[in-house]
């Protein structure tokens, strides 16, 4: 179907917006104050969308959408934004110099240019390819075997290429800002886990900074210049530890000279990646090169054996006992390190007397067969000499002291195990691509492509060399980490062409630029972190210099680089960052495989090539690598993740960035909701699922705060509470109002430590809001059965919103859905859950049998700190016929059963006449009830009438008959107020039914029904108050209201007669179900 498309110039829309822009101006500065659609909801806040530059002047204005210009301001035009939405990019902020002018900058800023291969491919290759494949490889492979250092590089390179593909598809799920696994973790698995994986990785890439300036350090002064060591060796024996020291010491100052070369300008360390990725290069070249030169001219690199053991040639040059020269026998400089003199009859060394000494060819060639021997390991103890396995030799009588002798020793004690952790971090550097996102021309395509090549090309490097130094270099060589047997040649560089010193030399620039990328990358990855606001204590670490250069965090970053420097052994560095590292990665396979299971609609991929098994099978290994590398190492940095973790859980900012934590969460529950059986839970699982119905005044605060202390105390964070209210109005009028309650109430339930939901209800009218909470608040199982209320202390004024009639009503609404009640009255006398009982009583009043909440909800409170220290006193009524004593000893025994300590009472009320005061209490309450009836006033005018009869009462209260009420009810008659209109009303009214009327009310006599429920409540009140006066809480039987709703009001004076005179008093009313029982 065709489709026309009209396009107006943007300088002819110009002209008319200025001809309209004066009039429309008084309208567009009302919109601005609440900007929004028309039903009055704002929106999300899009990154598409920039308010500042969509302003009036861009707005389309022509008539053909006149449908939608209401909204124009919060949903513009699609043909304003397809520009952005095609273009959008998210440029890094405060991390490169050019940035320091953000505002003007970035409307310079180019497109970016980076491709696949500069962008990604090389960046990786620079990371990966780095000092254990120079100064480690060749020992692991002689350490461990052909084979079994086969099986560790596939490991670890599997482990990475995993990680890559789970990486590639959280990189192309959409547009990855600078900040690469950092952001990728964090918004896949949420704050939480995006933090402590974050600072993990943050180590990791500090601790290979030092790895990096070790490696540089052991190659300047083993290889380039050992005479520049500070630190001489003056014993035998000593080697090692002074070595260590001029580590700490050269460590320190290239720390501080990298750290200052970082400070002063990063352009220049990016500058000279390239030239260090060119040494990297031309050093592997060099490797491969002398390879096929093996083959058909080996180089010259004798060894020199005594018996089967090497002999380390830094302290003699000639392998040789002695030479002849015109028919002279001479000792050469081996025999005197053997012999006691250099005399032909000196006492020697028993081994050295017993064994010739032969050299043998150290790089025999890859046609040699050497392969054969290479193929198994030769793990050994620390201090052990390196051997020939298959060289003949015949050891001595006894044993000598071997220290002083120039034989090549093992530093360490080698395992399986160790080799994992040390080479692990050779294959790190996965990242480097992804941390580039925001500079690539199209990130989507690059990021995967670039970084598996770069994986499959390192890969295939480690594995050939593997096979290449086995099948080249002799066993002893290969074992021997520092090339001493070959005059303190790096062994890698043996098999180099033309010369070892391409390999020594690239190799150090190698290691330097690796260094200098780490002390680059680190600080910005803490800042990152830092700026997003997730970690409290770490916020000083996200400021910067002007241009936003991470100075605090640079700082922070050579400190902990220093504490690496410090170990000074790069084989115990390697394993402390492979630790971090694996630990990052197994963080980016899990959010593959949680998004993937999810199957959230926002997880659409680009990269198509992943799988869910890939990445539970990448987050294995790495786990499994972990543990293998070092298991108490795994422990420690899995300890610390989970500190973080639990930091940022209580302490740090609420970050809702849609990870898949949430989405799992929400898959749980559902999950949990669908297995909840929808009937009502068993008694032993029964507990208290509240639903608090709170009062808010006109400022949409609580009124009775206490409320939701007194819920904490009882549920201590366990089951569900749901804390609700009601508005009165219509929604639609009251949705800023809703919002604003909303928070207040979510926020006072963080300050009382309420765990729970919060569902503010607007309704018309304020007992069907009421009634919609009880009916439908809950999903599925989880739904209430306890409703919590506080009692109206003012009902009888007719303005409270929660009025008798409510209150009543919301009685007779919990007993119709068979859920519990409880009242709280004097709730603002309830402690506060910073408030401590040390003594004093709960006192339970167990009047009738409702399912066993009163025994429940005492041991409940008695959970909290507040309650702990109260004891429990269960009370309980004998009528005339019951036994009192049997009453006690069955009570004691049903606590016993049910495990409840507490002391027991019965108290005995007798049947007496029913006093003259509650006579007259009945009179009084049924004459204000129905002169309130009978008066046609206005809503203030009978509440004021209602007060006056009251107070004339209550001031009767001693006389001894009833006729003195009644004769001080008369002259009420003259203080009513009436108006013009109502008296000529009144003239055309019955006279003589209204005067009976009147008659009829002050000579009424009380209903005998009325008179009863007076007296129990009279005397009920009168032992509670003798027996609890004092009590820290009483509970109560709450008796049901009558069936006849002409008493409800009636009712309201019972309750109040009933509790009159005690402080706080919780009125319990059960659902009629058991919810406490004594069988286990």
């Amino acid at each position: 179907m065709p489709t026309s498309f009209t396009v107006v110039p943007v300088e002819a829309q110009g002209e008319e917006r200025q001809r309209d822009g004066q009039q429309r101006e008084e309208e567009d500065d009302g919109d601005e104050r609440d900007r929004g659609t028309g039903d009055g909801i704002a929106r999300e806040s899009s990154p598409f969308i920039n308010w500042a530059e969509l302003g009036r002047g861009n707005m389309y204005e022509g008539k053909n959408m006149a449908l939608f210009e209401e909204e124009m301001d919060s949903n513009p035009m699609v043909s304003s934004l397809l520009n952005k939405l095609a273009n959008y990019t998210n440029l890094t902020q405060g991390v490169v110099e050019h940035e320091a002018d953000e505002d003007s900058k970035r409307k310079e800023v180019k497109g970016p240019r980076m491709g696949t291969f500069i962008g990604v491919y090389l960046p990786c290759l620079q990371n990966i390819l780095g000092v254990i494949l120079f100064l480690r490889l060749t020992w692991i492979v002689g350490t461990a075997g052909v084979l079994e250092s086969f099986i560790i590089v596939f490991m670890c390179c599997a482990c990475t290429m995993l990680t890559a593909i789970s990486m590639s598809a959280i990189a192309t799920n959409g547009v990855v800002p600078a900040g690469g696994s950092y952001y990728m973790i964090s918004r896949s698995l949420g704050p939480e886990f995006g933090g402590a994986v974050g600072l993990c990785f943050y180590l990791g890439t500090t601790f290979a900074g030092a790895m990096y300036i070790l490696g540089t350090i052991e190659i300047l002064l083993t290889y380039i210049s050992p005479s520049a060591a500070i630190f001489k060796v003056a014993d035998v024996g000593e080697e090692t530890e002074a070595m260590l020291n001029n580590m700490r010491v050269y460590g320190t100052c290239i720390v501080i000279l990298m750290a200052i070369v970082v400070f002063v300008g990063v352009k220049y360390v990016n500058k000279l990646a390239l030239v260090f990725l060119a040494c990297v290069i031309l050093s592997i070249i060099a490797i491969y090169a002398g390879v096929i030169k093996t083959a058909f001219d080996p180089p010259d690199f004798p060894i020199c054996l005594l018996g089967n053991r090497t002999l380390s040639k830094r302290s003699f040059d000639v392998c040789a006992k002695f030479t002849e020269s015109n028919n002279e026998t001479k000792t050469t400089p081996l025999w005197h390190l053997f012999c006691d003199s250099s005399l032909l009859n000196a006492t020697c060394d028993d081994y050295f007397s017993l064994n010739n000494v032969t050299e043998i060819q150290g790089i025999p060639g890859i046609m040699s067969g050497v392969l054969t021997d290479n193929l198994w390991n030769a793990y050994s103890e620390k201090g052990s000499i390196v051997e020939k396995k298959d060289q003949a030799s015949v050891a001595g009588t006894e044993e000598s002291k071997m220290g002083g002798l120039p034989y090549v020793f093992t530093d360490i004690t080698t395992y399986f195990t160790m080799l994992v952790g040390i080479y692990f971090p050779s294959v790190t550097g996965i990242m480097a691509g992804s941390n580039r996102s925001g500079d690539l021309k199209d990130a989507q395509k690059s990021i995967p492509t670039g970084t598996i090549l770069a994986i499959s090309t390192t890969s295939f490097i480690y594995l050939s060399c593997i096979v290449l130094f086995g099948a080249c270099i002799e066993g002893v060589i290969l074992r021997d980490k520092f090339g001493e047997a070959v005059n303190g040649n790096l062994v890698v560089g043996t098999l180099a062409w033309p010369s070892p010193w391409v390999i020594v030399i690239g190799s150090f620039f190698s290691t330097c630029g690796a260094g200098l990328q780490s002390l680059t990358g680190a600080p910005r990855l803490l800042q990152a972190i830092a700026r997003d606001g997730i970690v409290p204590f770490i916020q000083i670490f996200g400021h910067g210099k002007a241009n936003g250069e991470p100075t605090w965090a640079l700082l922070l970053t050579v400190g902990i680089c220093e504490i690496g420097i410090l170990i000074a052994s790069l084989d115990s560095v390697a394993p402390i960052l492979s630790m971090f590292f694996l630990m990052c990665y197994m963080f980016v396979n899990l959010a593959c495989a949680v998004q993937t299971l999810l199957r959230t609609p926002n997880w659409r991929p680009r990269f198509k090539y992943y799988h869910w098994t890939l990445s539970f099978l990448g987050m294995s290994l790495c786990l499994a690598l972990m543990f293998i590398c070092s298991w108490y190492y795994s422990l420690i940095a899995m300890l610390m993740a989970g500190c973080i973790y639990k930091y940022i859980e209580y302490r740090g900012a609420e970050k809702e960035w849609g990870d898949g934590i949430r989405g799992l969460s929400l898959n749980a529950a559902r999950y949990a909701l669908l297995r909840v059986e929808d009937g009502p839970p068993h008694t032993k699982n029964w507990r208290p699922q509240l639903l608090v119905l709170l009062n808010l005044d006109n400022e949409q605060t609580v009124k009775h705060p206490r409320l939701l202390s007194f819920t904490s105390q009882l549920k201590a964070g366990k089951g569900l509470t749901i804390v609700g209210s009601v508005l009165q109005e219509i929604y639609l009028d009251k949705c800023t109002e809703t919002q604003k309650a909303e928070e207040n109430v979510k926020a006072l339930m963080g300050v009382e430590k309420t765990k729970g939901f919060c569902q503010i209800v607007v309704s018309p009218n304020l007992r069907d809001g009421i009634s919609y909470l009880i009916q439908s608040a809950g999903l599925g199982g989880m739904k209430h059965n306890t409703v919590l209320i506080a009692w109206p202390q003012s009902w009888k004024q007719t303005e409270n919103r929660f009025s008798w009639k409510n209150f009543v009503d919301t009685v007779r609404e919990t007993t119709s859905a068979q859920q519990a009640l409880l009242v709280a009255k004097n709730i603002d006398l309830f402690p506060t859950n910073q408030e401590r009982f040390t003594e004093g009583n709960i006192d339970v009043w167990w009047i009738v049998h409702d399912g066993g909440m009163l025994m429940l909800l005492p041991f409940l409170l008695r959970q909290h700190k507040v309650w702990r220290k109260c004891k429990m006193r269960i009370f309980t009524v004998a009528q005339m016929d019951d036994n009192s004593i049997q009453m006690k000893k069955d009570l004691q025994m049903f606590l016993y059963h049910l495990r409840l300590n507490a002391q027991v009472e019965v108290v005995e009320m007798f049947e007496n006449d029913i006093s003259a005061f509650t006579y007259e209490k009945t009179l009084m309450m049924e004459q204000r009830s129905q002169m309130l009836k009978q008066m046609q006033l206005s809503k203030n005018e009978r509440e004021r009438e209602a007060q006056l009869i009251h107070d004339k009462n209550t001031a009767s209260r001693s006389a001894p008959a009833v006729e003195a009420s009644v004769a001080a009810a008369v002259p009420e008659k003259v203080q009513m107020t009436w108006t013009k209109e109502k008296f000529v009303a009144e003239k055309h009214k019955n006279k003589d039914s209204n005067v009976s009327g009147f008659k009829d009310i002050f000579n009424m006599k009380p209903n005998q029904s009325n008179v009863r429920r007076m007296h129990t409540a009279v005397k009920l009140n009168g032992v509670v108050l003798n027996k609890s006066q004092h009590a820290q809480l009483v509970l109560l039987n709450m008796p049901g209201p009558p069936k006849n709703r002409k008493g409800d009001e009636n009712y309201m004076e019972f309750l109040e007669v009933l509790t009159e005179g005690l402080d706080r008093v919780l009125l319990v009313r059960g659902s009629g179900r058991e919810v406490i029982t004594i069988y286990s």
